[in-house]
């Protein structure tokens, strides 16, 4: 799950950054390459700037605990980057392939590309996964304790592709097609009959088809997607699943994201010292969507959602989520920051939406991985109720 987004490159922020604010050099700034730099005497000439070079490539592999995993997890990410247009104007393309295993039977192969065509004129974005994901479930809502859970077995194939295409500056409409397959769903304990155990008969053993038509709209005015320092970010995703597209029974659903960055000395852009807000509403109408594609914790679109939460911890038919983090550069260089957070969520099913509430909270520590895209190493530390996780990801949680 903390690999899916794990690189992002990051659009200009000449047109987002007023002109009134200084704009600082990245050559004042220290990351990892630098250090490294340092440590074995390599003395680099300065850069030259390659104006037929377009294509650019990045492996990385480590290995960390993911949530929900049951343990640590083998985990590598290859990026490829491009761009379609002219560097000052249009968005870096990108291609991330990030598989892994948590050595206990669950691995995944991810596969997400973002494509800007010239001038951010049209974007296409894609999200494609096979996964083997044994997961645990506390059915719906809220009700069920901590040990009061079953582990799911299923395969999952998944096909996200849509267009949008810019209307005006930060704002694009467009629609594309959403497939969620899942198969092979059971109980890891054979005398558990997962229907019951959830009391939820859509969806719950065997298989489940989802295959519809998703609307988007998307507004951003992030100056770096990985690590946005000002700007706003909103998105509404309205998905319409009918039988005659293969699905299993007619459902809708409606994902809107809203997200604020502010900037406590707007006058350093590209120091860290910022605020960031998080908030997401997530449900499924018609009452008959498949269990496993019930609005979830941590199932949000990049699954970076409830840090400090199990993964899959509640779900139901509604899901609302508020999340906050203060980010905070620790040395002048930027090589080190610091983050301090704290979310909240509340799902229906087993009661009435905000009947009750489920915080997490933490802290985090950032190394500065590349200071061209603003990409960070971020380990974090949540904890909530009966639950604590280590969490190791590339770039920030939203």
């Amino acid at each position: 799950m903390c690999v899916l987004p794990v690189i992002a490159m990051g659009q200009t922020a000449n047109s987002i950054i007023p002109d009134t604010v200084s704009k600082q050099d990245t050559a004042q700034q220290t990351d990892l390459l630098d250090v490294a730099k340092s440590l074995f005497n390599i003395n680099s000439k300065p850069a030259k700037p390659k104006r037929g070079k377009k294509l650019y490539f990045s492996l990385i592999p480590f290995g960390g605990n993911v949530p929900g995993a049951n343990g640590r997890a083998l985990m590598t990410s290859t990026t490829a980057s491009i761009y379609f247009g002219p560097m000052e104007t249009t968005t870096a393309s990108t291609a991330t392939f990030a598989p892994y295993w948590n050595l206990k039977g669950r691995f995944g192969l991810p596969l997400r590309t973002s494509i800007w065509l010239a001038g951010n004129s049209w974007t296409i974005q894609g999200d494609t996964r096979f996964l083997h994901y044994p997961q645990l479930t506390w059915g719906l809502g809220s009700a069920n304790k901590i040990d009061e859970n079953t582990l799911v077995n299923y395969n999952y194939i998944r096909f996200y592709q849509s267009a949008l295409k810019q209307l005006r500056p930060y704002l694009f409409a467009g629609f594309g097609y959403n497939l969620d397959f899942h198969s092979n769903i059971k109980s890891d304990d054979q005398n558990v009959d997962l229907s019951q155990f959830t009391n939820y008969a859509y969806g719950t053993n065997g298989s489940s088809v989802s295959s519809g038509v998703a609307f988007n709209v998307l507004y951003d005015t992030r100056n770096n997607t990985v690590n946005p320092l000002p700007g706003a970010y909103a998105n509404i995703i309205y998905r319409v699943n009918p039988k005659f597209l293969g699905s299993n029974q007619n459902w809708t659903s409606l994902y809107i994201d809203v997200r604020k960055y502010v900037p406590v000395n707007p006058e350093r852009p590209l120091q860290q010292n910022t605020l960031a807000f998080w908030s997401y509403l997530w449900t499924a109408f018609n009452g008959n969507a498949p269990f496993l594609d019930l609005p979830s914790i941590g199932w949000d679109p990049y699954n970076r959602s409830g840090r400090g939460i199990d993964q899959n911890r509640y779900r139901g038919r509604t899901l609302f989520y508020l999340e906050s983090e203060y980010r905070r550069d620790i040395t002048r260089n930027g090589l080190l920051g610091f983050v301090v957070f704290a979310n909240a969520n509340t799902v229906s099913g087993s009661g009435s939406l905000f009947k009750s509430w489920h915080p997490a909270a933490g802290t985090g520590l950032r190394i500065k991985f590349s200071k061209a895209s603003g990409t960070n190493i971020g380990i974090d530390y949540g904890v909530s109720k009966g639950y604590s996780a280590i969490l190791l990801n590339l770039g920030e949680a939203f």
